[in-house]
């Protein structure tokens, strides 16, 4: 591997990537013809459309993906830390490999929902929450201290040993929660879409609250 991490070996790795956000953009021209004046743009808890836009609303997650994937590839430039990110640099390709076949699965899910076809929203969110848990919880023990990949709070960028132990309880804890969330994508109902989002929340929280007791702990 690389002493230093590498944008043009990053991009022949993830030429299927770029394949795909390419293959988004043709898409998109393709059917902005066959759109209606008006497309659904958010739906709420019980996947019913409470919003929607503009036709040319349908370029804003495409663009969203390009921009969130070449951001991803070349931000590692200017982290001050850049030199950390040779040594993960496996995991953090799986992260980008995991935001775009996410954001992908949105997309198509909500061009075709405009398109008039029968898309449950509901459904395909209860499985892509738990995919992203799984999978962002697989890299989580692999991230290096930096700037812009991980759980970044105050302590954890101020201590490495912060960051280490917060990574590696946010490991466990991402992949218990994943699966106890693929599990309830097997159910349907509005309990499930409630569960998901507290899911998230404990995923998002702990790791916080826990790093900021493991540097007061170092700091006695």
């Amino acid at each position: 591997m690389n002493e230093n991490y590498d944008v043009k070996y990053e991009i022949k790795k993830d030429w299927w990537l770029i394949g795909i956000i390419i293959l988004i953009w043709i898409f998109t021209f393709a059917i902005f013809g066959r759109l209606p004046a008006k497309i659904p743009m958010h739906w709420n808890i019980s996947g019913q459309v409470d919003s929607f836009g503009p036709k040319h609303d349908i370029f804003i997650l495409p663009s969203i993906i390009t921009g969130i994937y070449f951001g991803m590839l070349y931000i590692p430039l200017i982290d001050p830390k850049r030199a950390n990110y040779s040594k993960f640099t496996g995991a953090y390709r799986v992260i980008r490999i995991i935001l775009l076949i996410i954001l992908s699965a949105v997309y198509f899910a909500s061009a075709y929902s405009a398109l008039g076809y029968r898309i449950d929203i509901n459904r395909i969110g209860n499985l892509i929450i738990p995919f992203m848990l799984i999978g962002f919880g697989s890299t989580m023990g692999k991230l290096r201290h930096n700037y812009f990949v991980g759980i970044r709070t105050p302590w954890t960028l101020a201590d490495e040993e912060v960051w280490n132990k917060t990574h590696q309880l946010g490991r466990k804890l991402w992949l218990i929660t994943g699966i106890i969330g693929l599990f309830a994508s097997f159910f349907g109902g509005t309990w499930v879409a409630v569960l998901m989002f507290v899911l998230l929340i404990t995923a998002a929280i702990v790791p916080v609250v826990y790093s900021y007791i493991v540097f007061k702990n170092k700091e006695k």
